[in-house]
């Protein structure tokens, strides 16, 4: 065979094999495991064409969530509630799930989209509240000029500041539902995430009546379920990797979506039966 001839030949092969490439079908199960939201429809060629954004968002997840479990239960002399990683809530939690959100939502992922920017925005309001400039405490305490004024304006700011973690919880309960249509381990991180933020709540509650103790030990029962969640989130994110390098161990993830099966997937099965 002439030189001019193999060329042709190896050029064809190629256009064979990328015209094949962009054509096949990521089956569904695949597809949850890359991006934890159900397949979708969406215009254009942007997943094909940019790189999976999901992994980015829970590394900030994963960071922020195993450093507050452990500050939370005490681990080696640590505690502050959290305080010593207000740099890691904003850069890790805040700014890495807004970037995963924003591109979530270019490729049109809706559910992660919104699961991430809810998370963003929860870490980047976790890290104020904590920031000694903003001293949002200071608002119910400005005016003490007693102990007891003191304890009185403390005591407010914790009963007020735990019904954001209940109305958080709720939200999360919702994402939880909805997570069961993509996989275990994305709905286990909902579940323990639901929890924490009760615990959150009522050791503020608790703590607002003085009894520091019982709000002591649910902080801490609240730092043991944060860093629960995270191995699930650590096992996702490392299933996500082994994919993107084309690793020969694949990690299961315990697919859901073939057990809770979409309206659209119901919808189809009824007009074949008839």
């Amino acid at each position: 065979m002439s030189t001019l001839s193999h060329i042709k030949s190896h050029d064809v092969s190629e256009m064979d094999r990328v015209q094949t490439a962009a054509s096949v079908t990521i089956p569904s199960e695949l597809f949850e495991k890359m991006y934890l939201n159900p397949e979708t429809s969406v215009k254009g060629q942007l997943r094909k064409t940019l790189g999976n954004p999901t992994p980015v968002g829970l590394m900030g997840l994963i960071i922020n969530a195993s450093g507050l479990g452990c500050n939370l239960m005490g681990w080696g002399g640590s505690g502050g509630g959290g305080a010593a990683l207000v740099g890691v809530s904003y850069i890790f939690g805040g700014v890495l799930l807004t970037l995963g959100f924003i591109m979530e939502w270019i490729l049109g992922n809706s559910f992660v989209a919104i699961v991430f920017a809810f998370f963003g925005a929860y870490t980047f309001t976790f890290a104020l509240t904590l920031t000694p400039s903003v001293n949002a405490q200071g608002a119910f305490t400005a005016s003490a000029t007693t102990p007891a004024e003191l304890a009185a304006g403390q005591a407010e700011f914790n009963a007020s500041i735990a019904f954001f973690y209940i109305f958080s919880a709720v939200m999360i309960f919702i994402f939880m539902i909805c997570s069961l249509r993509t996989n275990i381990p994305f709905f286990m991180i909902f579940l323990l995430l639901g929890l924490l933020n009760v615990l959150l709540a009522c050791a503020d509650w608790e703590a607002a009546k003085g009894h520091m103790g019982v709000s002591e030990n649910l902080q801490v029962a609240s730092g043991a379920v944060a860093f629960a969640l995270s191995f699930p989130a650590w096992y996702i994110w490392t299933a996500q990797l082994f994919l993107t390098v084309d690793f020969p161990l694949s990690l299961p993830i315990g697919d859901l979506s073939t057990r809770f099966r979409g309206a659209s997937d119901r919808k189809s099965s009824q007009k074949e039966v008839v």
